[in-house]
């Protein structure tokens, strides 16, 4: 089994390097023998804020992050998150939150981290 941790720090909408990488930690998640864990930090942990209104036809970044949590782990900065006032009720099903030793244990167990 192949451990991939990908650390997000971007904003959900802006740029879309965060929608980059949950695209690319969703598929491949569906490969076989891969284990994913996506790690939201900075404004990224606005991605997993759940009952987001995007218009139509444009990326919802809460579903990725739901989707991803589904085959993967989705952890976010704690720290990250009490500095943009975000809840742990106010996530989508799956996306946790976690501590920089927990950041730190992934990053020591992958054997590739992807940074976007």
């Amino acid at each position: 089994m192949t451990a991939t941790l990908f650390i997000l720090n971007d904003p959900p909408y802006g740029t879309e390097r965060s929608y980059n990488g949950l695209r690319l930690a969703k598929a491949l998640a569906k490969q076989p023998d891969q284990q994913v864990r996506v790690f939201l930090m900075g404004d990224a942990v606005a991605c997993a804020k759940a009952g987001q209104k995007v218009p139509e036809g444009y990326y919802n970044a809460g579903d990725i992050v739901k989707m991803v949590a589904t085959t993967g782990e989705v952890g976010l900065c704690g720290t990250c998150l009490t500095a943009r006032g975000i809840e742990d009720g106010e996530l989508v099903a799956g996306a946790t939150r976690k501590t920089l030793n927990d950041l730190a244990a992934w990053t020591a167990t992958a054997d590739k981290v992807l940074v976007f």
